[in-house]
């Protein structure tokens, strides 16, 4: 799967995790997909750095912490695009873990590039 439909399947499941989550929300699927855009760019460049410096951490938590980095690059995209919003701490970990759930589901991966053998 090429970038663009993961990122319009990322802001999709935006939006339905909006609907289920509370304390999560986003004005419109335009607003989602400049937030799956902002992620994507938060993943691929603040994660790794957060992940080298949190390792200690996340060793102990058995990878249970990389939610609260998640949640961390939520409320930091919160701060920086105005159509979306969330409550908190706990709110954006709830929709980091949503996330994950809508994500497999949609079966959005790292590893659907790889080819397939035949």
């Amino acid at each position: 799967m090429t970038w663009i439909p993961k990122l319009l399947l990322n802001a999709a499941a935006l939006i339905i995790a909006s609907y289920l989550i509370p304390g999560v929300d986003v004005d419109n699927f335009y607003s989602a997909v400049i937030v799956a855009i902002v992620l994507a760019i938060l993943n691929a460049f603040v994660k790794p750095l957060l992940i080298i410096v949190t390792i200690p951490i996340t060793i102990l938590t058995l990878g249970l912490f990389l939610f609260c980095i998640n949640a961390i690059l939520i409320l930091i995209a919160d701060k920086l695009i105005d159509g979306f919003a969330v409550n908190g701490l706990l709110w954006a970990l709830l929709l980091s873990f949503v996330m994950l759930v809508l994500n497999s589901i949609f079966g959005i991966s790292d590893k659907s590039n790889r080819p397939k053998n035949k």
